[in-house]
């Protein structure tokens, strides 16, 4: 374990590795076997439709660079720390991304994102010096205030649109976190990105590179307001969502359907008592264009009515199979049997449900308005962020995509994905959030710094604890209800979703990390070799350091942890660590255990060297992986 995040480039080259085994020579790329296996009339040409923009090479460089950073539990912000399955953290997106690689590869089944929409006025860290190191980059994005809050000054960046490089500096900032939120996807997982006119062509254009036109799903057009802006020169009254796959497979719905609506299921009916149950009728018949020479002929009905195709359409069904389907009555041809034929569609087919479409009109899913609306009623009256996403709109993308499994969001703002999240299993589902923000400092004119809230991290903090209280009320009124209308013989129980979350932030690593000194000053090497006889930092905590090697070694923050006598255990026998104590009886009780891996502080053997040797020669034996540190 290096203590390195897991990156993009090494995820490519393993997914290559497995692919072409044959290309690789001692763990590299040999180029001639690779082309020699593609084939050669191999195109490298530099002539080709790429979206290229100022910076885009060194963005690409930062987004490569592990993070050594960590997460650290923060258990009296959180809400049932021990049982919740939903995570909030706090600290800057992409390093979040990035130590999140190695335990949650693959695993995340829906991406929702309200990203900065580049109107203009908007700021959000970018490189405004595109040779900016990343040890400058971090000590940027680390400047703290003698509280300990993040501060704007040196951080953010106001990106006007005077500025010369204004969409390079946006997509700077948006390409190398959505390429790390691309390997979180699980390979059915989708993501949706909220964006405006200023953005959505170059969104479009990135998203097409990074997951592959190929994936693309939708663009869904949102209704986010409902009144006319005369100060405008054209009142704009929607926003666009975008919607890929991170792959697409024949097989599978990349997009679900939504549940059968009263004005849906309004259509079926049985008139001739089928006993198939109810149905609606749909039409026979397509356009000419679709069909074959076979769906082109005279039907003939049970009563020898003849039926002619309208000009420019052909028959859904060959003539075989339509008249095997008229012996089986599922043609309809009106009470009287003279009608124009139509297919009967039931509803107890294998897959009934309605096709999600593009436009997402707002009498369904609210409008940015009543969404800041409902947020100041949970707070007490106080307009807390002035553009929260309405949860309606969150929740219908929600059942787009899952009905269980991890939504993330790594732009949480007023962790409206988190509200829905909490409300969409309060209707039957079992989702977990997973809800990045950082702790930015809230403007000090505003109604949420008045409040009291001097981050946007804490609104969102409170948020959750708010929405959550209030979902769990109302379970409870309406269980009281229940409980005062139905016999006792009735089951009158009902489920409480998960309403907690863990609290997690951003921090160094609680391991000394090794620096490159330049030159060679021996006071400074002696120094960094003394400093390393305990790698360990200061203010390390057992807990803290619990979560590091957890992550680490690719375990994710909901895994189990059960501190035992001198040792805890992760997921069972899965991983042990050793951060107490390292005597024989310690190693005999682990041995017993027979774990996958076992991680020990090496200070803990305080020079025993016959310990350690037999501890490793012992776990060796016992087919155990053994690691220090």
């Amino acid at each position: 374990m290096d203590g390195n995040s897991q990156t993009p480039q090494k995820e490519r080259l393993e997914a290559l590795r497995l692919l072409m085994p044959e290309v690789f020579d001692e763990g590299y790329i040999d180029w001639e076997k690779l082309k020699a296996t593609l084939g050669e009339n191999v195109n490298f040409a530099n002539e080709r439709y790429v979206l290229n923009w100022a910076g885009k090479s060194e963005a690409f460089r930062v987004m490569q660079q592990p993070s050594r950073a960590t997460l650290v539990p923060c258990r009296e912000e959180s809400v049932d720390f021990d049982n919740t399955q939903n995570i909030f953290i706090e600290g800057e997106n992409m390093e979040v991304l990035k130590v999140l690689q190695k335990s949650y590869f693959g695993k995340v089944k829906m991406i929702y994102i309200d990203p900065p929409y580049n109107t203009g006025s908007d700021s959000f860290i970018y490189p405004d010096k595109f040779s900016e190191s990343k040890e400058e980059y971090l000590r940027r994005v680390g400047d703290k205030n003698e509280e300990g809050y993040m501060t704007r000054d040196g951080m953010f960046r106001k990106n006007a649109k005077e500025n010369g490089q204004y969409h390079s500096n946006w997509l700077n900032m948006m390409m190398p976190r959505l390429y790390l939120a691309k390997s979180l996807l699980r390979e059915d997982g989708v993501i949706f990105i909220s964006i405006d006119d200023n953005e959505v062509h170059n969104l479009r254009l990135l998203m097409n590179e990074i997951f592959g036109e190929e994936n693309f799903v939708a663009q869904f057009i949102w209704e986010k307001r409902l009144n006319r802006e005369n100060r405008n020169e054209v009142s704009v009254r929607h926003d666009y969502i975008l919607c890929y796959s991170k792959y697409t497979e024949s097989d599978v719905r990349r997009i679900m359907q939504l549940p059968m609506n009263k004005k849906a299921l309004s259509n079926y009916g049985n008139p001739d008592n089928d006993p198939r149950g109810l149905w609606k009728s749909d039409p026979a018949h397509a356009q000419a264009c679709h069909g074959t020479k076979f769906q082109f002929y005279t039907l003939i009905a049970p009563n020898g009515k003849q039926h002619e195709l309208p000009s420019g359409r052909c028959w859904l069904y060959t003539k075989e199979v339509m008249d095997e389907a008229i012996r089986d009555n599922r043609i309809w041809f009106g009470k009287d049997g003279n009608g124009v034929p139509r297919i009967k569609t039931y509803l107890s087919a294998k897959e009934r449900g309605l096709t999600p479409e593009t436009m997402l009109f707002a009498k369904d899913v609210s409008t940015n308005e009543k969404a800041k609306n409902d947020l100041k009623g949970l707070f007490d009256g106080v307009a807390v962020f002035e553009t929260p996403k309405p949860i309606e709109l969150i929740s219908i993308l929600m059942q787009f995509a899952l009905k269980d499994g991890i939504v993330l969001d790594f732009f949480a703002g007023s962790a409206a994905t988190a509200h829905a999240a909490m409300q969409f299993n309060r209707d039957g589902n079992n989702c977990q959030f997973i809800c990045v923000q950082m702790d930015e400092l809230c403007e000090e004119s505003s109604e949420a710094y008045k409040a009291g809230y001097k981050t946007i991290a804490e609104i969102s903090k409170e948020r959750i604890r708010r929405a959550g209280a209030k979902i769990r009320k109302g379970i409870e009124i309406e269980q009281a209800k229940r409980e005062g209308q139905l016999s006792f013989e009735e089951d009158q129980t009902m489920a409480m979703p998960d309403l907690g979350f863990k609290v997690f932030k951003l921090s160094d690593s609680n391991f000394k990390q090794w620096r490159d000194i330049q030159g060679s000053n021996k006071g400074e090497w002696q120094q960094q070799i003394l400093n390393f006889l305990d790698p360990v930092t200061e203010n390390a905590t057992i807990d803290n350091m619990v979560y590091e090697l957890l992550l680490k070694s690719g375990k994710d923050l909901n895994s189990t942890i059960e501190h035992k006598k001198d040792y805890y255990a992760i997921n069972g026998k899965d991983l042990i660590l050793m951060l107490e104590v390292a005597t024989q009886e310690v190693i005999d009780s682990i041995l017993a255990e027979h774990p996958n891996k076992v991680i020990a502080l090496d200070r803990l053997f305080e020079g025993n060297d016959q310990l350690k040797t037999n501890t490793v020669l012992q776990m060796r034996d016992a087919g155990i992986e053994f690691k220090t540190i």
